[in-house]
């Protein structure tokens, strides 16, 4: 970790109630669609998919901006920028990496992988991340030291066995090669047998009785979960206030949309939140983000937060997708990897 991110953690562990808020970008997702996963530009008739340049140029002008504390990408990725460009190096922005890519995170188009229970599977080894090589080099600080690892409880015991003993193994294998982790749940993927409005406390209960087994110097550095509304995540974080709780920003919506999420989510309890798609799918990146920010440091209210980032935009003279006043209307979105 940088000491931007380790001192922010342990003030926020220190003291619930500071004002330290992490902010995290995702950049992980060429490890779940493929040629999708990088964004679509243009509009829906004449536009085109995104291509790999131009999505490491967006993340290499995210890292320079400085605002994000965590640059979440895959290990290929993070093999060119901090290992062969080295553009972490005189940032305060920590880079991370996906450590694990189970099966409910597959979405080749015409893929049915979702329709099946999560998997645990790993193609990326702890050494590729640290090094840029699965050949540990002796002697050598680590580059990048720091992975998302991601688990599905479906309520079918064999299946979430199988995902707890990938666990188990992922535990002892970063704490042999000194890596350090924060932990992603999701909600089931399939039908679990479980009523709607039980399935967050499901959750809730599995990650609480999961970590019950974990000493504490093995623990996750912090939690990534679906918001599920106010109940749920206030419950968890009073479970165990040493637990920081953050949250996932989910699948696309209006600009209102992410900055309500973003402002109820900390309202909650919330003190890390991990934007993927919403930030990506932005038509500035760098000014959403900016008014994340912003929104996390007290300074602007979530509505007038989308009035300031179309007026951006009209100043950038960038085209917005929706008129301001349907991205100040909340659609329903969902908290998934599926689009």
């Amino acid at each position: 970790m940088k000491s931007r991110l380790e001192k922010k953690l342990k003030q926020i562990r220190a003291n619930h109630n500071c004002k330290e808020f992490i902010l995290a970008d995702a950049k992980d997702a060429d490890m779940c669609w493929g040629v999708p996963s990088l964004g679509w530009i243009g509009d829906a008739t004449s536009g085109r998919f995104r291509a790999m340049p131009e999505f490491l140029a967006q993340i290499r002008a995210i890292v320079e901006q400085g605002i994000v504390d965590i640059m979440l990408a895959s290990v290929s990725t993070m093999s060119l920028l901090a290992h062969r460009e080295k553009i972490f190096e005189k940032s305060s922005v920590t880079p991370a990496i996906r450590a694990n890519d189970t099966s409910d995170v597959w979405c080749p188009r015409g893929g049915k992988y979702r329709e099946y229970p999560s998997l645990p599977f790993a193609t990326s080894y702890i050494e590729e991340a640290q090094y840029g090589s699965v050949a540990a080099v002796a002697n050598r600080k680590p580059t990048v030291n720091l992975g998302l690892y991601s688990i599905t409880f479906n309520n079918q015991p064999q299946m979430d066995r199988e995902a707890l003993l990938a666990f188990k193994e992922f535990r002892a294998e970063a704490r042999r090669k000194g890596f350090q982790y924060f932990l992603e749940v999701f909600a089931p993927n399939v039908d679990a047998g479980i009523q709607p409005d039980k399935i967050p406390f499901f959750v809730n209960d599995n990650i609480c009785r999961m970590l019950a087994g974990v000493s504490l110097d093995d623990r996750p550095l912090f939690l990534k979960v679906p918001y599920f509304g106010p109940q749920a995540l206030e419950e968890l974080v009073a479970y165990d206030p040493s637990m920081v709780v953050g949250i996932m920003g989910g699948s696309s919506g209006t600009t209102l949309d992410a900055f309500q999420l973003l402002a109820d989510a900390q309202k909650h309890g919330a003190r890390i939140a991990l934007f993927g798609r919403r930030i990506k799918e932005a038509e500035d990146p760098l000014a959403f983000i900016a008014l994340m920010r912003s929104i996390v440091d007290g300074e602007i209210k979530p509505a007038a937060a989308v009035r300031a980032y179309h007026a951006e935009l009209k100043r950038q003279k960038i085209s917005p997708r929706r008129s301001l006043a349907d991205d100040l209307k909340s659609i329903a979105t969902e908290m998934s990897y599926s689009r």
